[in-house]
């Protein structure tokens, strides 16, 4: 078993990465003096994982929606739902189906090893039947429901208005949930296959934070874990044009302000982006685009946003990437013109190493507050290790990044015809 101390000198702190006989990575972040453990198991899996092939096989074709329909029937079993096993023992149990991954978590400030059996338990204890199928269906339809609902959500209606906007193959432009009709679509064999296929321990990782060692928690794995053989996956994606598909869309909801969201759709290749490119990225919308930023003040003192509401993002994964603003406005049109004036300025003058600074700075503190919080940490660490990055090197990345890294950013990125 190859276990590795992953330690930082810079933030003083140390976890361990595991890489496990069964096939499974485990991640564990000893945190002295605190009362709380919190863990999460999950899978690179999510709602964009429609087609597939496996060890070069045909390719398959699932429902939308599958992965999030998944993620609900696992917590069922023949004795009942894990739920109601969390509960008895008093921990607090959830799961959440992303585009690219689903997640199993817990936290509790006692019975952390009881509540660590109970999730390795019935994540790996898969049971659908046709009449547990066909039971859930009415419940995620009727959460579907609620999402397609004019007047439910407009902030999620929204978002997917403009990723329609931009993208014209990618399935990340379709709902997580799926459809009412595309989850009629699913079987327990469509159920079987999905998890045979993307819940091999060796696609998935744990995280576990808190009030632990890794002693206790490689004895329980040792334990618990049902050893996976590699299965070779192909996710497979219709080819993406770097067009954008139409530059503006409007619907009529009844909401209080008007509210836009404006997205700058990036040119993606196949690879991964680093943790550096990641900081870079992060550290050029601070400046742009946060409560300090000359742009920002603008608007507000315009009465065009209010802080409140006004949000920016960079939104990537794989075969996907974007720059996302958003908030509520009287004038969505000139919010969205200050945001394409801005780029143009930047793409003109590019930015000061004092700004560089200041900004990095501020986004290296804001990391090293988060981790103080072992929900955080886990999140974060299963969310670096998803896409092939390490916490703490992301984290020290921003004391390195440079005026010029962040100048040949804004030429690749501020694309006006996207």
């Amino acid at each position: 078993m190859d276990i590795k101390e992953i330690k930082s000198e810079r933030v003083a702190e140390k976890y361990y990465k595991i890489n496990h006989p069964s096939g499974l990575t485990i991640y564990v972040y000893p945190k002295d003096g605190y009362n709380s453990a919190y863990a999460i198991f999950g899978t690179r899996y999510g709602s964009i994982n429609t087609k597939f092939s496996v060890d070069d096989g045909e390719t398959i074709t699932v429902p939308d929606g599958i992965a999030h329909y998944l993620e609900h029937k696992l917590f069922e079993s023949e004795d009942g739902d894990a739920f109601g096993r969390y509960a008895e023992i008093g921990a607090s149990a959830n799961a959440y189906t992303s585009f690219e991954t689903t997640r199993y978590l817990f936290s509790c400030t006692e019975n952390a090893e009881q509540a660590l059996e109970i999730l390795l338990d019935f994540v790996q204890s898969p049971y659908f039947t046709k009449q547990t199928v066909e039971k859930e269906l009415g419940i995620i339809g009727q959460e579907i429901g609620m999402i397609e609902m004019y007047d439910d959500d407009p902030q999620w209606r929204m978002m997917f208005s403009l990723l329609r906007a931009m993208y014209h193959t990618h399935p990340i432009k379709d709902d997580i949930a799926g459809t009412v009709e595309s989850i009629a679509e699913i079987t327990p064999e469509y159920l079987y296959r999905c998890y045979n296929t993307f819940y091999n321990l060796n696609n998935m990782a744990l995280c576990v934070c808190g009030n632990c060692t890794e002693e206790e928690v490689l004895a329980l794995c040792d334990k618990m874990l049902k050893k996976s053989e590699p299965v070779e996956v192909e996710r497979v994606f219709e080819e993406e044009p770097d067009t954008i598909v139409q530059p503006l869309v409007e619907e009529k909801l009844p909401v209080a302000c008007p509210m836009f969201q404006f997205g700058v759709k990036e040119a993606v290749t196949g690879a991964h982006r680093t943790e550096k490119d990641l900081a870079v990225t992060e550290v050029l919308l601070d400046i742009m685009a946060s409560d300090s930023s000359p742009m920002f003040r603008k608007l507000l003192d315009a009465g065009l946003v209010n802080e409140a509401s006004f949000s920016y993002e960079y939104f990537e994964g794989t075969g996907y990437g974007a720059l996302l603003f958003g908030g509520e406005s009287g004038n969505p049109e000139a919010v969205c013109d200050a945001i394409r004036e801005e780029m143009a300025r930047l793409k003109r003058e590019g930015v000061k190493e004092e700004d560089v600074r200041r900004s990095a700075k501020s986004l290296y503190g804001a990391n090293v507050s988060g981790l103080n919080s072992p929900d955080v940490i886990a999140n974060a660490v299963m969310t670096m290790h998803f896409n092939d990055r390490e916490l703490f090197r992301y984290i020290e990345c921003f004391s390195e990044i440079t005026a010029e890294d962040v100048n040949a950013r804004i030429q690749t990125l501020f694309d006006m015809d996207k």
